[in-house]
């Protein structure tokens, strides 16, 4: 089964609007590796999260990525481990082993890397655009993309046309 690692800045986005379940439409276990999880320090993110991860099977740990963490300091160019190269090191361990691997970010740096050594990787709207497949309704993922946008992750316009592209082909 595919092991899903979550990154910060989406669980911030959709932390902070209250809708961080919209993650269980993956299949696939999810992963909130600590170093992650210490990164998400706003509420009612925080908090949500927390909840997000005692009420659901989320993991929280995962130990091939220990052996990882040096090699993705390195290829992030990081002298202290944080939440990105944890997601690296989780990358590099999976996909040395092709093992299927997704990273659910919003950060530049980490999905560009991450789909580079190989990994399936999604963002917030993708999460909101997988919703939909799963669902939700279009209304209500359009509704989801506004206040996103209104509460921290200020897209541009190209992006949120983009977004309400995908959701209404998703909702097809």
């Amino acid at each position: 089964m595919t092991r899903i690692f979550l990154d910060a800045t989406t669980l911030i986005a959709l932390g902070t609007i209250g809708e961080i379940e919209q993650l269980m439409s993956f299949t696939g276990t999810l992963v909130v590796l600590p170093t992650v999880q210490n990164e998400v320090t706003t509420e009612p993110a925080q908090t949500n999260l927390s909840r997000f991860i005692a009420q659901n099977a989320v993991a929280t740990a995962d130990p091939v990525v220990q052996d990882r963490v040096e090699q993705a300091k390195e290829v992030l160019g990081e002298a202290e481990r944080n939440g990105d190269v944890s997601l690296i090191a989780a990358v590099l361990a999976y996909t040395a082993e092709d093992r299927p691997v997704g990273v659910v970010s919003d950060d530049k740096r980490v999905p560009t890397t991450a789909r580079g050594l190989g990994a399936t990787v999604t963002g917030t709207v993708g999460v909101i655009v997988r919703a939909v497949e799963e669902g939700l309704d279009r209304e209500e993922a359009h509704d989801l993309i506004r206040r996103i946008d209104s509460h921290g992750l200020h897209m541009t316009g190209t992006l949120r046309e983009k977004a309400d592209e995908l959701i209404d082909e998703a909702a097809r």
